[in-house]
């Protein structure tokens, strides 16, 4: 795909990736167990989304927490990531999307890559092809994971919905400003982990995680 008219060069594009921590995680048993503490194959989720995050082609990453922070933040440690604490996560998940915007924004980000962290199955080569085309978009489209062609997350949201993204409120997260958006839309096939998040002890036991925290 050719970049369109008037864009800068795909290779000045930095996108930078939006890593989401800090819920309530309000859909797991009563015993208070943490859904990013979990682990998948001895790692916590947390961690295991966050190294998938540092080691793609991101320019920076920004974990947000909230819920149970330290813990959390514990289990980030060694992982070149930068880590906000969202004093407002009670509010929605859309106050920690615009915590993570500001700081990316004010990193120079012609992009970010929102992505939740309780996605096992978002590797650092699924968010590579989700960066390669936002670049070759000249950084001016909305860029969307998809599985079987469905559309699921992460998503990639250019600069030009700055004010869009600072106006988001609750728990409703970015769904109202990419459905409304001119922008164009492209959809990258990354197959069905664009679909599995585990919010439950059943769906984390049936992704082949083990209940942990």
């Amino acid at each position: 795909m050719p970049l369109v008219e008037g864009s800068q060069s795909s290779q000045n594009i930095e996108v930078s990736i939006i890593l989401l921590c800090a819920g309530r995680s309000t859909r797991m048993s009563d015993n208070h167990q943490h859904k990013l503490l979990c682990e998948f194959d001895g790692v916590s989720l947390v961690r295991r989304s966050a190294s998938a995050a540092s080691a793609s082609q991101a320019s920076t990453v920004f974990a947000v927490t909230g819920h149970r922070r330290f813990e959390i933040e514990a289990a980030l440690e060694g992982v070149d990531i930068a880590v906000i604490f969202n004093p407002f996560f009670g509010s929605g998940i859309a106050s920690s999307i615009t915590a993570g915007w500001r700081a990316a924004q004010a990193g120079g980000a012609d992009g970010c890559l929102i992505m939740l962290a309780d996605m096992p199955f978002i590797s650092s080569f699924d968010l590579d092809r989700l960066i390669a085309a936002f670049k070759e978009a000249g950084g001016r489209a909305i860029v969307q994971a998809a599985g079987q062609g469905r559309p699921g997350n992460p998503v990639i949201l250019p600069r030009s919905l700055h004010q869009g993204i600072l106006e988001l409120q609750g728990d409703l997260g970015a769904r109202g400003i990419i459905g409304h958006s001119k922008l164009a839309r492209i959809q990258v096939d990354i197959g069905q982990g664009a679909h599995i998040d585990v919010d439950t002890p059943e769906a984390i036991v049936a992704a082949g995680g083990m209940l942990k925290g």
